[in-house]
């Protein structure tokens, strides 16, 4: 395993990388059973540890993460480190499996356990008498499986209704016994490590432990170009281009768009005079048109000079290679239509390709051990190039009806069930499916869609004017449009509308955000405006859709050409401060910006102080849980002073302490807008805390605070109690979860008998004792107008706690 994995598994086919040369860790992002937030993992030991692990129970670690995002890599890079007993882990076994290779089978084939570890994966030395199988039956702690790409799974989901696998002995269908082994109904009690793509769901009672990849960040970034590119000059120019075009870095935030990126930039700086990207904003399509230009390039003829170079001119190099690219674009979308990602040597040549085109580096052999003498398999380097060649092959067909281009928008119109692979009893009940699902998800034909958007753009035509007839070219792109119009119509008429406090809202669902992608990919600002017309809500509520930053210039294109104010909520998404940076031109009309759960740091705020104290529109701002400190905290400041319609500020959960917090009272004690402030979780302690208590006495009009989880002790409690008897607009106070003891409890409940207007005081999960408590009931008596006090979490016994009962309003429970 050391030898197999000390190399990256090379894209080219033509050069070998060794893993420890550019292996740059993401991040990995660790997630409880309702996928909140845990912290991040330092390393990869802690992977396999028992650290965040919300279910002793389960056995599987399930890595998910979007396409790109390096989940394969991870897990050679945790064979490599097992390997060299690098790992902390007393496994002395390692078996490693792709998903993939279970759609091969044949549905009545059926192996044992033993077969499936030895001959499917690796044959132990020397073991006629069976020990090393016998040896991890009783121990079956010592092993460690992974498990790539469990999205990539096709088959039909009949057999998977078949008894559960119990016994080691006994044959089933390999892919019972991946099921069997992965609920722990086989080696229980043996470590494993799952990878899928965003949005597969397993129930949490097969998970041990979740960890999301979300990744580079600026740092592994910059380490990334210093391993990528030795020389100075070059590290240089892509920090440059980088700098430049915020969408891009977006891009390259996800390792393999640019891993792309960056072995173009190096090859064509390398092979040409001058590389320039795209004055435009630089699509996906670009990327993989980089790709494939020099994968091409191979295919030319060798400079006469070592030290001259030549002038780039990327329609002529896809001119030349047009026979070659054409066969491996019909190879991919045959391999598409048929639910497939493996190729067989006889599609290969039936498609034209020839042994000299496989070295261009489209291509990869399937290195899975089978055990069997069966021909060569491929497959294609990354199932994003083949949704990326399939979408080729429909431009290029020149036989087919124009209209066929349009077959998988169909496929993805189609509404489809959950994303969920079902495993027999531990994942959902045993009623039968009546249908065949190739995938788990059809992502990749949403690839096919957006690659076809890009190819079939304005952007491009110079280019594949020279690749197909300019006539059924135009006729394809008319096409394309069209269907896209009318797309986006229905789609809008479709979302599904509510009303809240914020106005009319509209909860967009996946495929709009596809069909936002699609767009960009197109650059038509028709169709643009045309969308942006078709938002009647005031409100678009984008949360949980898995966007990244990238997604955030799709947004950016469509919301720049609305004249309306209108309000974005993208709560527990990805977008990072390189997303901030895309949405930068649509700030102007944006009245609620949600941006909680986004991993923004202190740039993002930066952009957001200076776009919002422009425009001065922002009714609501909410940043709760991301990575932001006192000086993002000042800036958070100067947008409450600066804007006169901002009502709503949530900043809970980031790393603000006493001096942050001073920043936030000053600046709200100055606001006469602002109402609803939430600062749960930060680190205010009794400074900030009495920094508050400033800006609460005679406040006009905020009347909602949360200061919980802030480290804030009597005497911080006592200061707030006393200022706040000199404030009448209050109505609701959470101090949850601080040290607040006995000390506090009388200055409390002056204010509670002073009859402010407080209706609603939490103090859950302090320090009070029954003494404490009881001043508190007394207080009460003389106040008949507060609704509750919560005192659930604080320092009584059972017993204790029976005393208040005839106080309702004291509540425990």
């Amino acid at each position: 395993m050391g030898r197999d994995t000390n190399f990256i598994m090379s894209y080219g086919q033509r050069a070998e990388t060794r893993l420890e040369d550019l292996y740059t860790d993401t991040l990995m992002e660790l997630l409880n059973d309702s996928d909140e937030s845990l912290g991040f993992l330092e390393s990869l030991d802690q992977l396999l540890g028992d650290h965040a692990a919300f279910n002793p129970q389960g056995e599987t670690t399930y890595v998910m993460g979007d396409v790109g995002v390096g989940k394969s890599i991870l897990l050679q890079k945790l064979q490599n480190l097992w390997s060299k007993k690098e790992l902390q882990t007393d496994a002395i076994f390692f078996f490693k499996f792709r998903c993939r290779m279970f759609s091969v089978f044949k549905d009545t084939e059926q192996v044992s356990l033993r077969d499936l570890l030895f001959k499917y994966n690796c044959y132990p030395d020397h073991d006629p008498d069976n020990d090393v199988f016998d040896y991890i039956l009783r121990f079956p702690e010592k092993i460690i499986f992974t498990f790539d790409g469990y999205d990539e799974i096709q088959d039909d989901l009949d057999l998977i209704n078949v008894p559960e696998v119990v016994s080691p002995e006994e044959k089933a269908h390999p892919l019972q016994l991946l099921i069997s082994l992965l609920c722990g109904k086989l080696l229980k009690g043996s470590q494993k490590v799952l990878t899928a793509r965003t949005g597969i769901e397993l129930q949490s009672r097969v998970i041990r432990k979740k960890v999301a990849l979300r990744g580079f960040s600026p740092t592994h970034l910059k380490t990334y170009i210093d391993l990528h590119f030795r020389e100075q000059e070059h590290r240089e120019l892509v920090s440059v281009q980088l700098d430049a075009n915020p969408h891009l870095c977006g891009l390259c935030s996800t390792p393999l768009f640019c891993w792309i990126f960056f072995q173009s930039f190096r090859h064509l700086h390398t092979m040409h005079d001058s590389f320039h990207l795209p004055e435009t904003s630089i699509t996906l399509t670009d990327i993989f048109l980089l790709l494939s230009e020099v994968f091409l390039c191979r295919s030319a003829s060798p400079a006469h000079s070592l030290l001259k170079k030549s002038t780039r001119c990327a329609s002529e190099t896809f001119k030349r290679g047009l026979k070659p690219l054409a066969a491996f674009a019909k190879l991919a979308l045959q391999s598409t239509e048929r639910g497939s990602f493996i190729c067989s040597q006889e599609e290969i040549t039936v498609c034209g390709l020839t042994e000299e085109d496989l070295p261009l580096g489209f291509l990869r052999p399937v290195s899975e051990c089978d055990g069997s003498q069966s021909p060569a398999t491929f497959e294609f380097v990354h199932i994003t190039l083949q949704s990326f060649l399939a979408a080729f092959a429909l431009v290029l067909d020149e036989q087919a009806a124009a209209s066929s281009i349009l077959r998988f928008f169909t496929e993805c119109s189609r509404k489809r069930d959950s994303a969920c692979l079902p495993l027999p009893s531990c994942i959902r009940g045993s009623s039968k499916p009546s249908e065949k699902q190739l995938f788990a998800t059809n992502e990749h034909l949403q690839f096919t869609n957006l690659f076809l958007c890009g190819l079939l753009s304005k952007a491009q035509r110079s280019l594949m004017e020279h690749l197909v007839s300019p006539v059924l070219l135009k006729k394809k792109q008319a096409l394309l449009k069209s269907y896209l119009s009318t797309s986006v119509k229905s789609s809008l008429r479709g979302l599904p509308h509510y009303h809240s406090d914020e106005g009319k809202k509209v909860h967009v669902m996946p495929n709009f955000l596809w069909t936002l992608r699609c767009i960009f990919e197109t650059g038509s600002k028709d169709i643009a405006q045309m969308t942006a017309r078709g938002i009647t809500a005031g409100l678009i509520k984008l949360g949980y859709c898995n966007m990244y930053s990238g997604d955030c210039t799709a947004l950016n294109f469509v919301l720049q050409h609305r004249q309306k104010p209108l309000g974005l909520d993208m709560d527990n998404n990805n977008i990072s401060d390189y997303g901030v940076m895309q949405l930068k031109l649509s700030f102007s009309k944006i009245t609620v910006v949600r941006l909680c759960v986004n991993r923004l740091t202190d740039t993002s705020i930066e952009i957001l102080a200076e776009e919002l104290c422009k425009h001065k529109v922002v009714e609501v701002l909410g940043l709760y849980n991301n990575n932001i400190t006192d000086a993002g905290a000042k800036l958070v400041a100067q947008i409450i002073e600066e804007c006169p319609k901002l009502r709503v500020v949530k900043i809970g959960k980031n790393n603000i302490t006493a001096l942050g917090g001073k920043y936030l009272a000053s600046a709200i004690q100055k606001s006469t807008s602002i109402f609803d402030v939430g600062m749960w979780g930060n680190s205010i302690s009794d400074e900030g805390a009495e920094a508050f208590a400033g800006a609460l006495r005679h406040h006009p009009r905020l009347t909602n605070l949360s200061l919980s989880a802030n480290c804030i002790t009597s005497k911080g409690g006592q200061c707030l109690a006393e200022a706040l008897k000199e404030n009448s607009v209050l109505r609701i106070f959470w101090l949850v979860q601080n040290d607040l003891t006995d000390d506090a409890a009388p200055h409390l409940a002056e204010l509670v008998q002073a009859n402010t207007g407080l209706s609603h005081l939490w103090l859950i999960n302090n320090q009070f004792t029954v003494d404490g408590i009881r001043q508190l009931a007394e207080a009460l008596t003389h106040n008949p107008t507060i609704k509750e006090i919560c005192v659930k979490g604080n320092q009584l016994s059972p017993e204790e706690e029976k005393q208040f009962e005839a106080q309702k309003r004291l509540r425990f429970h």
